[in-house]
């Protein structure tokens, strides 16, 4: 359908359509690798096939089966973003550099297997590896676009996993995610520009339960070499509310209200993306072992966010952000340097789901690359100790938004976020009883 123009006026949903796909350097969009397991030391190499610990439910529900007796597997991640934008001369909105929009994000997870017999396996995991935040400083000269933004995804997944003989498994998981938005940005009281008066605000707040499946199978042509094969189902969300808006001028606010904005309940639908991730887990030798990757992600469909306002003019529409699917690549070995210690190592490369021309202010994000390791310590028998960092690197990224606002002239913010990148620490305790 057309969409009225003043829905097009509508600065807080587009702002909140678009961070629906923000992070930075994380996976293609925002599905995060950088959950508290081993896996963060080789980058995803191999992660649907290596089956090592209880966290192969986060990569492959299937690896539970090669899991003996009851295993708990306890992580944590603490994440450093190093992103800020600079304007250029282009930007016609007053202000100052972003300051760094990510800083430190702390994270946990938890992953329980319980062999039942020979053939069952089941488990349960909870982890956080949707979202992430950005917050830009209050004066920043974009912050009629975006000034501070959540989207979070916690999943619990009960699982269960059958070795069919020596050579195949098969699993499957239920992902039940609690999910939260969070978007707020600045609004100019001083449209007229002779006055000096703060800027007002308006945020939009919700939350949501979203479900969806995970199924594994590995094949095991011969001891020590898997291939895993791992799909996630999309998991739709739902968020609603009304904007709230804080501290603006009467003026404006009447005006805004006049156009539908303030005071209409707004409904807005995404899909947390389908993956496929394909894995080789192959050992050379009693010492060395090589590892691989390819995935994809379905970011097209994430880009297609369904939009429905209630008002005096009610709006049932979909707008697409052009996404488009990301594909991911991973090398990485593991060496067995003696019997208590294992090293990790790995390198990775995803796809960006937006071109240049289709990057924003709240979708600060391109191509990946990623560099870590990591070393597995056997404190005794039944317990380990991994602890892993990954580097996660955009380098340069250009921005250019122009738009009318609500109550101005068409205003241009144009600039780039130089040298981005992405700093991983995890680490993670097994046990085996």
């Amino acid at each position: 359908m057309q969409v009225p123009n003043r829905w097009l006026l509508h600065p807080l949903v587009v702002a909140c359509i678009v961070l629906g796909v923000h992070t930075p350097a994380m996976a293609g969009g925002l599905i995060l690798y950088e959950v508290g397991t081993d896996n963060v030391g080789l980058a995803n190499a191999g992660a649907a096939a290596r089956a090592q610990d209880p966290g192969t439910m986060l990569s492959n529900v299937a690896g539970l089966s090669y899991l003996e007796g009851t295993q708990v597997t306890l992580g944590a991640q603490l994440l450093y973003g190093d992103m800020e934008f600079s304007p250029d001369a282009n930007t016609n909105v007053p202000g100052s550099s972003s300051g760094n929009i990510i800083g430190w994000l702390p994270g946990g997870s938890l992953f329980v297997s319980r062999q039942l017999d020979e053939r069952w396996t089941v488990g349960f995991a909870s982890y956080g590896d949707f979202g992430l935040g950005i917050d830009y400083d209050d004066g920043w000269s974009g912050r009629y676009y975006m000034q501070n933004a959540t989207l979070m995804g916690i999943t619990f997944m009960p699982s269960v996993a059958y070795r069919i003989n020596d050579n195949w498994s098969v699993g499957a998981g239920l992902r039940v995610m609690y999910a939260l938005m969070n978007s707020e940005l600045a609004v100019d009281n001083n449209p007229a520009g002779y006055l000096s008066v703060p800027d007002g605000e308006m945020t939009y707040e919700d939350d949501d339960i979203g479900y969806g499946t995970s199924l594994g199978l590995i094949y095991q042509p011969q001891e020590g070499t898997r291939i895993g094969l791992s799909y996630t189902s999309a998991i739709d969300l739902e968020f609603k509310d009304r904007f709230d808006p804080e501290g603006l001028r009467p003026g404006v606010a009447d005006a805004l209200a006049s156009r539908g904005i303030l005071g209409a309940t707004t409904q807005i639908s995404m899909e947390v993306p389908q993956t496929l991730t394909l894995s080789l887990y192959h050992q050379l030798d009693p010492t060395w072992a090589i590892l691989a990757s390819v995935g994809w992600q379905d970011w097209s469909n994430f880009g297609e966010v369904g939009i429905q306002l209630d008002s005096g003019d009610p709006v049932d529409t979909t707008l697409d952000a052009n996404y488009d699917d990301t594909w991911h690549l991973s090398l990485g070995t593991q060496y067995r340097m003696s019997p208590k210690l294992l090293w990790s190592a790995g390198v990775a490369y995803d796809s960006s789901p937006v071109s240049d021309r289709d990057r924003t202010l709240s979708m600060p994000i391109g191509e990946t690359w990623r560099f870590a390791t990591g070393v597995t310590y056997a404190l005794d028998r039944n317990s380990e100790l991994n602890l892993s960092y990954a580097l996660a690197w955009m380098g340069d990224m250009e921005v250019s938004q122009s738009k009318r606002l609500p109550l101005d002239d068409p205003k241009t913010v144009s600039g780039s976020f130089d040298n981005s990148l992405m700093h991983a620490f995890s680490g993670s305790m097994t046990w085996r009883f």
